[in-house]
């Protein structure tokens, strides 16, 4: 069933604060994560072509990074992201839509791989997005993680103070990747490796068995 529902319009401000943000967007992160993304990108298999989902692409630092043997979907909310991305894909096949990461508009089992890379925490309802990730995703397929989490119990007082900021106008900083996954029993992961700032950013392969 084709979701219609739009969660992220509860956060106007995110969805206009990414919008505006998009031309610096590059600039903050692109060097600093492209080792981090590289590795978490290995997981995506490139012997056998398959659909691969990217949810939340962003301004698309991701697809040159991305094999060209796959078919891809790239998703954001944000039309601006969007239109930085389009260049970076040249080289691929993607189809491009503007929707929503926690209502996705496919029908279920659609997608062999999903790529979420950095946001699961950035989404008001990081349960919804990986629910929907999981739905899209037929069974055997995989999930790509790479974003920042809080461990269980892990206190880090500053991050968690920022957090009603921050999570309005550019990311969360208090998401639970445990937490997240409790709401999704059917995924389990298949590994969990820091990626950067200490294990603060974590690349994570989840299986929907």
């Amino acid at each position: 069933m084709v979701n219609i529902h739009q969660p992220y319009r509860e956060n106007t401000l995110l969805r206009r604060s990414y919008n505006l943000i998009a031309p610096l967007y590059d600039f903050a992160i692109e060097r600093p994560l492209l080792k981090a993304r590289t590795r978490s990108l290995r997981g995506l298999l490139a012997e056998m072509p398959g659909r691969v989902l990217v949810s939340g692409v962003g301004t698309g630092l991701d697809l040159p990074l991305l094999p060209a043997i796959h078919r891809y979907t790239a998703l954001d909310f944000s039309a601006a992201m969007l239109s930085r991305a389009r260049p970076r894909g040249a080289n691929l096949h993607i189809d491009w839509v503007l929707g929503d990461s926690m209502a996705l508009p496919f029908t279920d089992a659609q997608f062999d791989h999903v790529v979420l890379h950095l946001i699961l925490a950035v989404v008001p309802h990081p349960e919804k997005c990986l629910g929907e990730a999981a739905r899209v995703l037929k069974p055997g397929g995989t999930i790509l993680v790479f974003d920042k989490f809080l461990r269980p119990q892990q206190h880090a007082w500053l991050r968690r103070a920022l957090n009603p900021l921050t999570r309005r106008i550019a990311t969360r900083m208090d998401v639970v990747f445990e937490e997240v996954l409790c709401e999704v029993p059917q995924l389990r992961v298949v590994s969990d490796r820091p990626l950067l700032a200490g294990g603060w950013f974590r690349g994570i392969v989840l299986l929907k068995v």
